[in-house]
């Protein structure tokens, strides 16, 4: 890498590329399943997001790239790095995150896995009585599924499903109809599960198990009567998860997603996976009938789908092995007003730490109170049986002004938000779809409520989505409140989603795409002033990911004035800390941990009026410029502080799950005596709470 010895915090040296940087991410998650420290299951679990998150950012991120390419489009970003030169950087990164994962699978969790005797059981080493369960098994199970497909001048080469279980079969001998096709393809429906579980009585053991690609291939040759099979090896393709809607072309939508959706299974394929003893005339021919490249092709050690062992952890029932349960602390008393609650003060949700119930309290209180007229509420992600959905059809099924703006864009969970929208708009609700060239990311429910003479806001605002299951995994903040000038902004936000007209100011919130970015640069601004003032100067910022360039910048000069600069970015993170007389007083941190850290916060020290937002948004330019997001002040003095404290303070003490990033582009465990922030707020927040 050239030297960092610049001076201009616009050089595009000062900048990580957005794509290795997530990478990088994706090479922190997988050291949490080599970490011993880590219970033996949540190992594999980690190893499998690693391989669930690395299958995203192809069907995303290099599926985009390619298009660039193809286009010939040729875009720089501030890292000075061309798309072409991105992809080549990624398939080096890419090819050896791959090699570790099965490295971690065959040479350290299946090996410990085995130690607890439980085990995946390969084809060689089936004993008799095995072999004739799992003979037993595919017939009545998998054989009557199976279509195997021999290619010849009828049958083209089939589409095959994205991240769908695949064989590609070499054969010799005539069929019964005196065809020589020598090569056949068997695709394995989703419908049968890829982990098999045998009996204790065949297997010896409560948890043995065998994959279904190694029961096809025991097989296979059933499939083909009278011929031989000369070589059988699975395969799998990665394509292009982007939806293609034009959103200033489409009449409606809705029936636009919906159309796309089909599409997602067979778009353009960005790579190949093949069992690593596939031989290179068959990797050559799969790699002509996707349309790839040598450096798209990875082949494995295992299984082509890592994601598909995470059934083992439900399976396998050894409470030693897991993350100690803990029941989140219900913050309020269901059975009190909560209307009440709210007006005497503001309340604060710590999710996972404290219940998701407070919400689903509220909206069931205002279903049932006569005096609610309506509710207003924005659904990201929610969940395909969510009992948010539940409460809000019987609100309007009683008689309540509901409006719920669901975002259809919501990538990956497209559709079953069009099925909630559906039922929601069955049960007579107002259901909307935000803004055209803007997805509606912002977290808020709004109760408006006749309290004599006049009607009174409550409201929710959120960093995370109304989703209880993810609730219990993500951290989140949420805020209820009847702070008049926070309902008036969130009435506003509301009827600019469903309505229109112009934008006008706000009392509390920033909002996306009008004030947000250009409030932060301004209060990074301040701080800088100040410290050039010779003032007291700080920011603290957590968040998933920072991108924006605007916003780096800002940092860099902040940094340059002597501000002290804090920032813990789960994610992707482009600014490069640490480098002399640009960054040095810039600290960027990454926690990986049990549960998934999505707290956005921001803290100013803003001349010791100690200014603190909560926020939907990320720093990234499509958080700033290219959806629909909230901000909001933490006003109350004792929420404030805590808020300070369990999303900030803590973390910037971690010395057990705290990675640091280098000047480089890197990442090193953070090191140092402070214990792990989740388990301090576990203590804090549920085991005295």
């Amino acid at each position: 890498m050239p030297s960092l010895a610049v001076r201009s915090e616009g050089d595009p040296e000062l900048f990580i590329n957005r794509e290795l940087s997530l990478l990088a991410f994706d090479r922190r998650v997988l050291e949490q399943a080599r970490d011993p420290s880590t219970p033996l299951l949540e190992r594999v679990r980690f190893l499998t997001i690693c391989s669930t998150n690395l299958d995203e950012f192809f069907e995303i991120r290099v599926s985009r790239l390619k298009q660039q390419v193809a286009f010939g489009v040729a875009h720089v970003g501030p890292d000075g790095l061309s798309p072409q030169e991105t992809l080549g950087h990624i398939s080096r990164l890419a090819h050896e995150l791959v090699e570790q994962q099965y490295k971690v699978l065959n040479d350290e969790l299946l090996p410990a896995l085995a130690a607890e005797d439980i085990r995946i059981i390969k084809r060689s080493d089936w004993s008799e009585a095995q072999n004739a369960w799992i003979q037993a098994h595919f017939h009545n199970q998998v054989l009557p599924v199976l279509s195997p497909i021999g290619l010849d001048p009828t049958h083209p080469f089939p589409k095959v499903l994205n991240k769908s279980l695949n064989f590609i079969i070499t054969l010799s001998g005539e069929d019964a109809f005196r065809r020589t096709s020598r090569i056949a393809v068997v695709q394995v429906p989703r419908c049968l599960p890829r982990v098999i579980p045998l009996p204790e009585a065949v297997s010896g053991g409560a948890h043995h198990f065998v994959l279904l690609s190694s029961v096809v291939h025991a097989h296979v040759g059933e499939l083909f009567p009278g011929m031989e099979v000369t070589g059988c090896h699975q395969f799998r393709t990665t394509r292009n998860g982007d939806l293609s809607v034009d959103e200033e072309e489409v009449d409606n939508l809705l029936l636009a997603v919906q159309g796309e959706l089909a599409n997602r299974r067979y778009g353009a394929t960005v790579r190949l996976e093949v069992a690593d003893n596939c031989p290179p005339r068959i990797c050559t021919f799969l790699l002509r009938q996707f349309g790839l490249d040598e450096p798209d092709l990875y082949q494995v050690n295992g299984p082509v789908n890592l994601h598909r062992i995470q059934a083992i952890i439900g399976r396998v029932e050894r409470p030693d092995l897991k993350y100690a349960p803990f029941v989140p602390v219900p913050v309020l008393n269901p059975d009190e007003d909560l209307f009440a609650v709210l007006r005497r003060q503001d309340v604060l949700l710590h999710h996972p730490y404290q219940s998701f119930g407070p919400i689903l309290d509220l909206l069931r209180q205002a279903v049932l109170d006569p005096e609610v007229l309506a509710i207003k509420m924005t659904l990201y992600r929610t969940g395909t049986d969510s009992p948010v959905v539940d409460v809000l059809v019987d609100a309007a099924r009683a008689g309540k002004d509901v409006t719920v703006l669901v975002e259809l864009r919501a990538r990956f969970d497209e559709a079953a938000n069009i099925r909630l929208a559906e039922r929601l708009q069955e049960a007579g609700a107002n259901v909307v779809y935000g803004i055209v060239g803007h997805k509606a990311h912002a977290k808020l429910l709004l109760i408006v409520r006749r309290e004599g003479d006049l009607l009174r806001r409550y409201t929710h605002l959120g960093t995370g989505n109304y989703h209880p299951g993810t609730a219990r995994v993500y951290t989140d903040i949420g805020l209820m409140t009847a702070r008049q000038s926070i309902g008036e902004d969130v009435q506003q936000l509301f009827m600019q989603l469903t309505g229109l007209g112009q934008s006008r100011p706000m009392n509390s919130l920033l909002e996306s795409p009008f004030t947000l970015h250009s409030r932060i640069v301004e209060l990074i601004r301040a701080e800088a002033d100040a410290a050039r003032a010779g003032r007291p100067a700080r920011i603290i910022a957590k968040m998933n990911a920072l991108t924006e360039e605007a916003i780096i910048r800002e940092l860099y000069a902040a940094s340059q004035a002597g501000v002290g600069i804090d920032l813990i970015v789960r994610g992707i993170c482009r600014l490069r800390p640490g480098v002399p007389g640009i960054s040095e007083n810039i600290r960027v941190r990454s926690i990986i941990g049990r549960f998934l850290e999505h707290h956005r916060v921001c803290y100013f020290l803003a001349d010791g009026e100690h200014t603190l937002y909560g926020s939907s948004a990320d720093w990234m330019e499509r958080n700033c410029f290219h959806r629909v997001e909230a901000a909001f002040p933490i006003e109350d003095p004792e929420l404030h502080r805590r808020v300070i404290r369990e999303t900030l303070e803590v973390y910037l003490g971690d010395g057990v799950q705290s990675w640091e990033l280098q000047p480089d582009g890197s990442y090193e465990r953070a090191g140092g005596d402070g214990p792990a922030a989740q388990a301090v707020l576990l203590t804090e927040l549920v085991d005295r709470g």
